[in-house]
């Protein structure tokens, strides 16, 4: 299952994906469903690392205002990475990147999910969860 540009679930294969209850006032939608047998934490490093050099080290104006904080050492099963603000590290992240299973289902959540990035998120999530590690679709 992925999110099209506008947000519609396009159907595939796969059976349907439940999305989460909303959190943090964000919409929670799923990103990419792996069929490859790949799990959480290769599927996020492999996500994390494309996202870290097209979006941050690139100097992305569209991520300029942020930083990237890789969680990928996860007890809970759950690797995740989130997008903060650059001059408050440590405060509310604006997106959460996260697997979970194997193979992986991966999802994003948080305010840059209701913005107009949402489109191209969820596309170069999908993209590099795949394994395709370009940053232009």
């Amino acid at each position: 299952m992925r999110i099209s540009a506008n947000g519609i679930f396009t159907a595939s294969a796969l059976t349907a994906l439940a999305i989460l209850a909303a959190s943090c006032q964000s919409k929670r939608a799923p990103v990419a469903t792996n069929t490859q047998p790949r799990t959480a934490l290769s599927t996020m490093e492999r996500v994390a690392i494309a996202a870290h050099g097209c979006w941050f080290k690139s100097s992305d104006p569209a991520f300029a205002r942020y930083t990237m904080a890789p969680e990928l050492n996860s007890f809970t099963g759950r690797p995740r990475f989130l997008v903060v603000e650059r001059n408050q590290p440590t405060g509310r992240p604006v997106l959460v990147v996260q697997a979970e299973g194997n193979p992986a289902k991966l999802e994003a959540f948080g305010p840059l999910m209701s913005g107009p990035e949402q489109a191209r998120i969820s596309s170069d999530i999908n993209r590099w969860a795949s394994g395709t590690k370009s940053c232009q679709a």
